[in-house]
């Protein structure tokens, strides 16, 4: 879709897809932005471009190609700069990376900067319990809402007592992009 001249332009989500599960429900949270008046780039993990989302269907459904490789210092940039980012699922790895400022994925790079730039980022953590209870990880939430990031609810995919999963909160995402920054 091109804007006309004097058009205003949408704004611009960054979606990181981290290598979860859940990751396959992604076109879930894209759709959502969509209806809400976002345009939509995907950044994913390398791993998570392994087989844990459709990637064509995504691609279908932006319009745009999902990134997950540096480009090269002469090739143009792909996505205008974020209004903001959602990362969903956010694993283990990449919160602890990304606290760290361990760029080494085009994913994490872009959290790094984005956080420094102070782009609004909301993160739904899909994480399990052991996971989730380790002293680094625990640290690692505390320096990026230090820096503030905004956090959902952590989602392990345990089975509830009905024995079911509960649906992973995709919108939570963007509820929490449009909510005031505290600082």
């Amino acid at each position: 879709m091109t804007e006309h001249a004097g058009a205003p332009q949408k704004p611009f989500l960054y979606v990181v897809v981290c290598a979860a599960g859940i990751a396959a429900g992604v076109e879930e949270l894209i759709a959502a932005a969509q209806e809400r008046g976002w345009e939509v780039g995907v950044i994913a993990t390398p791993v998570a471009m392994g087989g844990f989302f459709d990637v064509a269907a995504v691609q279908a459904r932006t319009g745009r190609v999902v990134r997950s490789a540096w480009r090269s210092p002469a090739d143009p940039r792909p996505f205008p700069a974020p209004d903001a980012v959602a990362v969903a699922p956010a694993t283990f790895n990449t919160v602890n990376k990304w606290a760290a400022g361990i760029g080494d994925t085009l994913a994490v790079g872009t959290l790094c900067e984005a956080a420094g730039l102070g782009v609004p980022i909301a993160v739904l953590p899909c994480v399990g319990g052991a996971l989730a209870a380790h002293p680094a990880y625990q640290d690692s939430l505390v320096r990026l809402r230090g820096m503030g990031v905004r956090f959902g609810e952590p989602y392990s995919g345990e089975p509830g007592p009905a024995g079911g999963r509960p649906a992973f909160p995709w919108t939570t995402a963007l509820d929490l992009l449009d909510e005031p920054r505290s600082r």
